[in-house]
């Protein structure tokens, strides 16, 4: 295509996602059709993919394809192993894509679709896509290191341990918030946890499938999609006996989940870890994929305005002002601290060229954003008083506090009506015993995705099975990213063991594998139990927690990615890191800040105050065990925070002290980038049919 032809369409490609972005956000009298979100979508992401990108890995990395990476200089076959770029893409994709981008923009449409969106759009091009590329470019140039370990030599010995026990810290509250989600949409749902149960004998099954030889890795795929399918279906036939014995409360789910969390780590990894994994690699993209397909065709109108009344705070569902909660509930999908960790992980020890630095690393990050804004699309489809219905953090078994949720929810106004009766037969159309009180965000995606396929694939049951497709979508998701994030996390604390003792410190250790899982799953199971007991807990403190950890995450991530520009002779690019460091730093120490103290927020001091003048008063019975479980909460949940602040700010700090030292010339200039090994070329990439 001639020079300019390509201006042209360059320049009217960028005026299209402008134009989508106008319309989005001005358009008033009418509901806005959700297309325009996908155009918006689709054009941010070719423009920052073909520009923003490109600069970045040329200008600021100056990748050197011409150099051979980690997984060729230290090829082992077991964990350094060369494989196909496309391959690693979904190996990826499928680990950053956990329920952040479906969980998050669900809970953030309680402002409207318009901040949830304008965030995705620019979080993920200027600093989720550059997070990601940097510390996947500083790992890969450094044998496939931790981001703790980078910081431990980049910067120095002690920001590196004070951020190998805050990676550890964050990581329990994050597990501990994935389990949450699916118990809050797995209670009382026997269709749906039959339907996950049910993937456990399933992956189990495979894996001696493809262990044993004998059956090929294709006839063991279609044996799991199969058996994933019955299980949707087989689910809706239970008899009396099995609805009764699956029929489990929050707590009871709870401890599931901690024993399903520590047999997936300990186990050997073909046995579950696997062959669930590679299951729900095909539920994800193809799931996404078809959902994605179906909005085009529908082009659903956006019921949900572009701003609600909740933007000033005094929400339920996102206790606190559209700013700073909408950049830490939305964190996957635009920027997110966890990415950090499977690019300086798994996704360094894979990749075989540095030039497929700008593919898998900001690549798969933008096309999280197009998941992102799918979710957004699901949740604002569906009417705004079904929304909030849903995402009530009450005990949907009390009639009282049912009936007194419903009339908060109409007296918002008339585009918020909805009745009790209503959503018991939303209830009874997909097969659930209730819908009032689902919060963590899973079920409301599950509705809006079923509504959707409904619609395409229509059916007398088409809503209750498309509705527990969902359902076992969100959380084959969610458990893929919990297991695998015990796993990870057992290996990081084995690492600190190790000071310890060394053969607690041994990966081979049955001894060090066993006492660390425990330590980790009971750390993480105790801030779940926690969560499973408060109706509301997920709303006004888990999710804020998660979101705040997991973008001070993406602080130290930033943190390191702009001492390496330093180190690079790049300081005057050093910004593409710095702005969105700055940018996130003030967003988590605000939301901090307006957690700690801000009632309008759900301030846990202020909480605290509440809660103890109404146990002084007199409370009895179930309304006073809930005042002390949330008491209990509320008091761990400040120190949490804290603890979380210090540490980062201890981070930030020191960062701030290297970058000093070293412009002013201060300090001499160390990069510990591995020796350059010149590559030999791709015979060395392991084909894709043995994969």
């Amino acid at each position: 295509m001639p020079r300019l032809a390509r201006i042209f369409l360059w320049i009217a490609v960028s005026l299209l996602g402008a134009t989508a972005v106008a319309i989005a956000a001005f358009q008033r009298n009418e509901p806005v059709n959700a297309l325009w979100l996908v155009v918006a979508g689709v054009c941010t992401f070719a423009v920052a993919y073909r520009f923003y990108s490109a600069w970045l890995v040329a200008k600021v990395l100056t990748i050197d394809d011409l150099r051979a990476p980690a997984a060729v200089t230290c090829s082992d076959g077991k964990d350094f192993v060369p494989t196909p770029k496309w391959v690693v893409f979904g190996h990826h994709f499928a680990a950053i894509a956990g329920p952040g981008p479906l969980v998050g923009p669900v809970l953030a449409a309680q402002f409207g679709y318009l901040p949830g969106t304008l965030w995705i759009l620019v979080g993920a091009t200027l600093g989720g896509g550059v997070h990601d590329a940097v510390i996947l470019f500083a790992s890969m140039r450094r044998n496939g290191k931790s981001l703790g370990q980078m910081l431990k030599e980049e910067l120095n010995p002690v920001i590196g341990l004070i951020a190998m026990i805050s990676l550890l810290a964050i990581m329990t509250i994050l597990l501990a918030v994935l389990g949450l989600v699916v118990v809050k949409a797995l209670a009382e749902s026997p269709w749906g946890l039959f339907t996950i149960a049910a993937t456990i004998p399933l992956a189990f099954v495979m894996g001696v499938m493809i262990k044993s030889g004998k059956v090929s890795v294709t006839a063991a795929s279609v044996f799991g999609v199969v058996g994933l399918f019955a299980a949707v279906v087989g689910g809706k036939y239970l008899s009396p006996a099995w609805t009764a014995a699956l029929t489990l409360s929050s707590t009871q789910l709870a401890w599931a989940i901690m024993i399903y969390g520590f047999a997936a780590s300990v186990l050997p990894v073909w046995m579950l870890l696997a062959p669930r994994d590679y299951l729900s690699t095909f539920m994800k993209l193809g799931t996404v994929a078809v959902l994605g397909v179906f909005i085009v065709i529908l082009a659903p109108p956006l019921h949900m305005p572009a701003i609600t009344p909740f933007v000033s705070g005094g929400g339920f569902v996102v206790p606190g002002p559209v700013f700073p909660f909408v950049c830490i509930t939305i964190a996957c999908g635009a920027v997110s601290g966890f990415h950090s960790l499977i690019a300086s992980g798994t996704t360094p020890k894979l990749l075989a060229r540095e030039k497929d630095i700008r593919l898998i690393g900001y690549g798969s990050m933008v096309v999280e954003m197009l998941v992102a804004l799918m979710a957004i699309i699901a949740a604002c489809a569906l009417q705004p008083g079904e929304y909030f219905a849903i995402n009530s953090p009450i005990d949907p078994n009390d009639a009282a506090a049912v009936t007194a949720q419903i009339a908060k929810i109409n007296s918002y106004g008339p585009e918020y009506a909805v009745t009790e009766a209503h959503m018991q037969q939303l209830a009874s159309d997909l097969g659930e015993p209730h819908m009032i009180g689902k919060v963590g965000g899973a079920p409301t995606f599950a509705v809006g995705m079923a509504q959707m396929f409904a619609k395409v694939i229509p059916g007398n049951t088409a809503l209750s099975l498309w509705y527990h497709f969902a359902i076992m979508f969100e959380a084959l998701f969610i458990l893929t990213t919990l297991d695998a994030g015990t796993r990870v996390g057992r290996f990081i604390l084995q690492d600190l063991l190790g000071n310890i003792s060394p053969r607690l410190g041994r990966t081979d250790s049955w001894l060090g594998n066993i006492l660390a899982t425990g330590l980790l799953v009971g750390a993480w199971g105790f801030f779940l139990y926690q969560g499973a007991l408060d109706p509301a807990g997920i709303a006004k403190s888990l999710w804020p927690i998660f979101g705040i950890s997991n973008q001070l995450l993406a602080v130290i991530a930033f943190c390191l990615g702009t001492v390496v520009l330093i180190k690079m002779g790049k300081a005057r690019y050093c910004w593409v890191t710095a702005v969105p460091m700055l940018f996130l730093t003030a967003v988590t120490f605000t939301a901090g800040y307006l957690k700690l103290f801000s009632a309008n927020a759900a301030g846990f001091l202020p909480a605290i105050r509440t809660l103890e003048t109404q146990i002084a008063a007199g409370l009895t019975g179930k309304a006073l065990k809930a005042a002390e479980t949330s008491l209990f909460n509320a008091r761990i949940d400040v120190v949490i925070t804290i603890t979380f602040l210090f540490f980062v700010a201890i981070i930030v700090l020191g960062t701030a002290r290297e970058c000093w030292l070293l412009l002013t010339k201060r300090k001499a200039i160390v990069l510990h980038e591995s020796e350059y090994v010149r590559h030999s070329g791709d015979s060395e990439v392991l084909p894709t049919n043995i994969l």
